[in-house]
């Protein structure tokens, strides 16, 4: 892998070794999908609608003016590029299928992962890898691929521009120049925080009651500012993103007992935590404790692999969360966020990373995660109103 670190699927091919390249087995034109999709996990779902994509950028190809604006596009440090605006910007009957069809999938996904269908371009494309620069310059006919959603994968499918079908394993670098087919996952979880907070005050979990709010507002002003707990690094052990899938993207979930003496949960983007085994140090505001009743809150750590719905994840946690009454007491929450998981969320790609439970106003040092896979060092913060 090179020393620097590439975002989401930039490596997913980093290493994958061509198999059978003149042996691809042909497909016939794509038939529409099946009426279980809808019903699938959404992993299964995003994943038919990528690949889809995959296959109809590749026999898009074959177009010389769309493949040299891809080429020109596609930026030599791996980059990835909206495949929707693209797509858009070139002339003729193969640019004008790929459009459609994108951005029939950009609404799609958007869809199944509970974010309406407003979000705009969410699928990109990029270079699997810059070493293939030279190749694509030198007119080498790529292959189009989407990275595998099972992390114990040793294989990905990839197509070329006949939309015949290659093999490629997860272990070395191919021998043509291969485009991946990717999810913006910044983009939707920036998006899904937004549906978590929005759904959870819905529902009477994410925002204190106007009374409650206004003591809360008022105690801070008489403070001057009120006391948030900062991050000052982080570490997790294992991502429970593959190598071969790039970089994670995490959010927790922080819960406790509001003002108003009612569960309160809040969402928090942590864009930056992309890699396990490296430490990162964003000094970023965890907890505000000027929402909490009590001096002690709840932290559950999650990972975005592209199959996560934030309407239904905030729809779960809320049934559970709305049956746990305030009985004068801090009372650990983390089991029942665990709880309200999908089961999907437990096999194969594990959402669910880390746990801390009981932290404090005055936490402060290093606190180790309950499963073991990460800690991270806390202080407290003085938030001062101007």
């Amino acid at each position: 892998m090179p020393h620097f670190r590439l975002r989401r699927t930039i490596v997913a091919l980093v290493a994958l070794p061509l198999l059978a390249l003149g042996t691809g087995q042909a497909l016939a034109e794509p038939a529409p999908l099946p009426a279980t999709v809808g019903q699938a996990p959404v992993a299964t779902r995003v994943s038919v609608i990528e690949d889809e994509v995959a296959r109809t950028l590749a026999t898009a190809l074959a177009d010389p003016a769309l493949r040299e604006r891809l080429r020109a596009t596609t930026t030599a440090d791996g980059a990835p590029t909206a495949l929707a605006p693209l797509a858009a910007a070139v002339p003729g009957p193969a640019a004008r299928r790929l459009a459609e069809s994108t951005a029939r999938a950009d609404r799609g996904i958007a869809t199944a992962k509970g974010l309406g269908s407003d979000l705009g371009p969410l699928l990109r494309v990029q270079l699997a890898d810059p070493s293939m620069r030279a190749a694509v310059d030198a007119g080498a006919a790529p292959l189009v691929a989407t990275a595998a959603t099972d992390e114990h994968a040793r294989t990905v499918r990839a197509y070329d521009t006949t939309g015949r079908v290659h093999t490629l394993d997860t272990g070395t670098l191919p021998a043509r120049p291969v485009y991946l087919v990717d999810l913006d996952v910044a983009k939707t979880l920036t998006a899904g925080i937004d549906v978590l907070q929005r759904e959870l005050r819905a529902r009477g979990l994410g925002a204190a009651t106007p009374a409650a709010s206004t003591e809360g507002a008022a105690a801070a002003q008489a403070a001057g500012g009120w006391w948030g707990t900062k991050i000052t690094s982080v570490r997790v052990n294992d991502d429970e993103e593959p190598w071969f899938k790039g970089a994670a993207e995490m959010f927790a979930l922080v819960s406790g007992f509001g003002q108003d003496g009612k569960v309160r949960v809040d969402s928090v983007a942590m864009p930056y935590l992309q890699y396990d085994g490296t430490t990162y140090y964003p000094n970023q505001i965890l907890v505000n404790w000027s929402s909490y009743k009590y001096n002690l809150a709840d932290v559950v750590l999650m990972e975005d692999d592209g199959d996560t719905n934030y309407l239904a994840l905030a729809q779960a946690v809320a049934a559970v969360l709305l049956t746990i009454a305030d009985q004068g007491a801090y009372i650990p929450l983390v089991n029942a966020v665990l709880a309200a998981l999908p089961e999907s969320w437990w096999t194969d790609d594990p959402d669910y990373v880390e746990s801390w439970y009981t932290l404090a106003r005055t936490s402060s040092g290093r606190l180790n995660g309950a499963r073991g896979n990460g800690w991270m060092t806390v202080e407290p913060y003085f938030v001062q109103q101007f």
